[in-house]
């Protein structure tokens, strides 16, 4: 049905690797993989094996969960897009009382990686940390605009002033350097 390869770290798994919950869900327990480290663990690739057929409104949807804290989504893969390299945001781990509600003779809490078909269309986004890096990008060009208005502006009453064509200044400042400095633009999507 899918594999997945941890880059620099692992060589391609299947489904067999993964428990199998119930028809839809799968999940891998990272302890067994790499003990405690899951947080070294940044990315995960994904695809869809040749012969599995996934309808067309579905998707194979990927989350993780920390030892202690609910399921987090990464993304997705769909038959247009049969594979993808998707960071893995490990979300902070649950507190010490809730690490501590497992029975003695229980196994201690992991981080796991989980897989659900899902409806395509419920899905938020495909790639959660692409969006998170455009919202990124987007935030630091706001910066840099707030920034560059603030050396302009002057001060009546409670109000901030600047100059008319502000904006368009700041833009051509922006677009020059972009032209001057290829690694310009690559500074604000890190």
């Amino acid at each position: 049905m899918f594999g997945v390869v941890f880059p620099n770290r692992s060589f391609p798994m299947d489904i067999s690797t993964f428990v199998q919950i119930d028809t839809f869900h799968w999940v891998l327990d990272m302890n067994h993989f790499v003990g405690e480290a899951y947080d070294q663990i940044g990315e995960m690739c994904i695809f869809l094996l040749n012969n599995f057929t996934l309808p067309p409104d579905k998707a194979l949807a990927v989350y993780v969960q920390s030892p202690g804290s609910a399921f987090a989504f990464c993304g997705a893969v769909t038959v247009s897009r049969p594979s993808a390299v998707l960071s893995l945001q490990w979300p902070e781990p649950g507190s010490a009382a809730q690490l501590q509600l497992t029975a003695g003779d229980s196994a201690p809490l992991s981080a796991k990686i989980g897989i659900s078909v899902e409806d395509a269309a419920s899905l938020q986004s495909l790639d959660v940390a692409a969006e998170r890096k455009i919202e990124r990008l987007a935030m630091r060009v706001g910066e840099n605009l707030f920034n560059f208005m603030q050396s302009f502006c002057g001060v009546d009453g409670s109000k901030l002033v600047v100059p008319m064509d502000i904006l368009d200044r700041w833009f051509k400042k922006f677009q020059e350097r972009a032209k001057r400095d290829p690694g310009f633009l690559k500074s604000f999507a890190l």
